[in-house]
């Protein structure tokens, strides 16, 4: 009950103006800070909805691979450069992504995480290294400002972070390949 406790309080801590306002002056911050605490608080919060829509959530998502399509999909689109624009342009997309990101990012990724089987989890990192890396080079080697609300160089520093994105990921599968995972408890 704790953890549904916390994501409420970091959802409501993220919708608060100033501090929205804050996070989203700075590219770097709105994408890689904003939008991962959206999801945490989803995921935080993802309690509430297994209480209120158990039924629902066990047929709907019953084996976690629509779950995961869905949060694949949302971060799809949230990746999107203009995407990102719009939601400083328009309260109505705001609002979307205020809603997309706990709701429909978060609440499915806790719900489907412990449903679906080591070799889809794999599959779905691996699909996050190369969109990754593809962020990472459109934003540092684009000739031209991508996001017309931050300036070129922001876009710049967001393409490294999703450069340490891309190898953390990497480094990741790797340590896992690499890494002996028989239970050895006596």
């Amino acid at each position: 009950m704790r953890k549904n406790t916390y994501g409420l309080i970091l959802f409501v801590i993220l919708v608060v103006p100033p501090i929205r306002n804050l996070m989203e002056s700075i590219m770097i911050v709105h994408m890689l800070i904003q939008i991962p605490l959206l999801i945490v608080a989803g995921w935080l919060l993802a309690g509430y909805a297994h209480d209120w829509f158990k039924n629902f959530l066990e047929t709907w998502n019953g084996n976690g691979i629509p779950g995961m399509l869905l949060v694949v999909f949302v971060i799809t689109y949230w990746l999107i450069p203009r995407t990102l624009d719009a939601s400083l342009e328009s309260w109505l997309i705001e609002l979307f992504k205020f809603i997309s990101l706990p709701f429909l990012v978060g609440i499915p990724l806790r719900d489907s995480w412990g449903k679906i089987g080591s070799l889809v989890k794999s599959f779905i990192i691996f699909n996050f290294i190369p969109m990754f890396g593809l962020m990472a080079w459109l934003y540092i080697d684009a000739p031209v400002r991508v996001c017309n609300n931050y300036l070129e160089v922001e876009q710049k520093v967001l393409g490294w972070g999703f450069l340490v994105i891309t190898a953390s990921c990497i480094l990741y599968m790797l340590q896992y390949v690499f890494t002996d995972h028989s239970d050895t408890t006596p």
